[in-house]
């Protein structure tokens, strides 16, 4: 009876104490999100309503949704396919939804030191023992040892420091899954954006072969006017020469071509020499018509990058309350019961049992500073996280106003550049009705091939630029991702 009373009292005085532990705070700050930007506007002076430019009229939308597959406003089955074959296939989108998951796994493993351990050991040995070593003249022995038992442990948390420990790995998850998200984003931008450079290559190796050709055309017809005496012979040199440069030119561009290719294979997913690239012309592409323009205050809340450094806040936060929790004791609860034996039958017998239970209590009490510092080290860690945080808020802000002023002035100088091309196209066929009556110098004539030339180039490098810029203002406002209704994420 006094040993079952020994056992009673045992058990009360640990679970008061358990008790007494499980109502204890959580040491270090709690954290809260940044406060959003009281700004409304991204820029000083007021955003125009449309732009224009050739006809193809796009609308500001202040405070517009962004569709999360904004790329099918350019209206290009094509280029659409293109992005989706890139989201099943690119490999760094895999290598972020695998690191997503692997922080995800991270966390529930840390949710288990909520939970009592409970470990088993079963252990055999042959021995042979030396009494002299305590001292005795008696002769030694050869004996068996078993040893089957359980040990039952649990971990107070009366400072709160596994539970900021389990905090900080919930914000690795957030900041992986933001990650993922700018990693998806990134991918449909490129893809998008090498697209449209491709395109625009393409049309320029077109209109540099038409000049060629036409050039070529005028060649003949100097030729002709040379062997009549008309024109002197250094008219052909100077068109020979003409040609051949804008030839020369031909293979840089095909490079560029080239170059976008294998680019557009890596997002693929697929060796180069694998790709099938679907005919995309960018004069078929169509421009969005309206033009969402996230509110500041909603930008914080969906930008991935910004909401990475959210979370890394956030993750140095709970830092700081890991590191404070270090200092001070910390408490658990175990008991072990089990039996030892010569011999399997022998481990059930009553002599052979043990058992043990009862709390533990670890108090720092002299650590050379480690401690100290080590809680100041997460302080500066977490000032440094902030900083972080609002530079990624500055610089985004600053990337928006950048795109939406780019693309007010994408249409001023594409139009100038259309109007420049009508003028130059009509220049030279009045030229080349003059000349070959007679009324102009040859001299003119190429002056006008090079000019035309010039002007169509910069004309599609405009028209590139715009169709660019406007997928600049979808990624800079956060591609849309919480309208997706796979995400399972409020962006609001």
């Amino acid at each position: 009876m006094e040993r079952v009373d020994r056992l009673r009292r045992t058990g009360r005085f640990c679970l008061a104490l358990s008790l007494l532990l499980g109502s204890a705070c959580t040491v270090g700050p709690d954290f809260s999100p940044p406060a959003t930007p009281v700004s409304e506007r991204y820029l000083n002076e007021p955003l125009p309503g449309t732009v224009a430019a050739q006809g193809q009229v796009q609308q500001f939308v202040s405070g517009g949704e962004v569709t999360p597959d904004w790329w099918r406003f350019f209206h290009s089955t094509a280029l659409d396919a293109l992005v989706r074959q890139a989201i099943t296939h690119n490999m760094t989108v895999q290598a972020a939804e695998a690191s997503l998951r692997q922080s995800q796994n991270a966390l529930r493993a840390g949710h288990g030191v909520f939970y009592p351990q409970l470990d088993a050991r079963f252990s055999a040995s042959r021995e042979r023992s030396a009494p002299v070593q305590q001292g005795l003249t008696t002769a030694g022995s050869i004996f068996n040892v078993m040893i089957f038992s359980g040990t039952i442990s649990y971990t107070l948390d009366v400072f709160g420091g596994e539970r900021r420990a389990v905090e900080g790995l919930q914000a690795q998850v957030d900041r992986q899954t933001w990650l993922t998200q700018a990693a998806y984003l990134t991918l449909t931008a490129n893809v998008v954006n090498t697209a449209i450079a491709r395109a625009a290559y393409t049309a320029q190796i077109e209109a540099t072969e038409q000049l060629i050709g036409l050039q070529r055309q005028q060649l003949q017809s100097t030729q002709v006017q040379v062997r009549s005496g008309t024109v002197p012979y250094s008219a052909t040199l100077s068109l020979q020469s003409l040609i051949a440069t804008n030839e020369a030119s031909l293979p840089a561009l095909k490079q560029k071509v080239s170059q976008s290719e294998h680019l557009l294979a890596t997002l693929e997913g697929v060796m180069p020499a694998e790709l099938k690239l679907p005919d995309i012309r960018l004069t078929a592409l169509s421009l969005p018509h309206d033009l969402p323009v996230s509110l500041p205050s909603d930008l914080v809340r969906q930008r991935p990058d910004i909401l990475t450094a959210e979370a890394q806040l956030h993750q140095a936060s709970a830092q700081i309350g890991v590191a404070t929790a270090a200092m001070f004791p910390s408490f658990s609860l175990s008991g072990t019961y089990g039996a030892a034996g010569s011999y399997t039958g022998s481990l059930f017998a009553g002599a052979g049992r043990f058992w043990n239970f009862g709390p533990s209590i670890d108090i720092p009490l002299f650590q050379g500073g480690r401690l100290w510092y080590s809680r100041q080290a997460a302080i500066d860690a977490y000032q440094q996280a902030a900083a972080n945080y609002r530079q990624v808020v500055l610089e985004s802000f600053a990337q928006v106003a950048d795109v939406l002023r780019a693309i007010e002035l994408d249409a001023q100088t594409l139009q100038k550049q259309a109007e420049a091309q009508a003028a130059a196209r009509e220049a030279l066929r009045l030229l080349q009705a003059n000349y070959r009556s007679g009324l102009v110098t040859y001299l003119d004539l190429l002056v006008a091939d090079v000019q035309l030339h010039q002007v169509d180039i910069a004309y599609l490098q405009a028209l590139a630029q715009r169709h660019q810029d406007t997928v600049a203002l979808f990624v800079a406002l956060g591609g849309g991702w919480w309208n997706r209704p796979d995400t399972g994420i409020s962006g609001n």
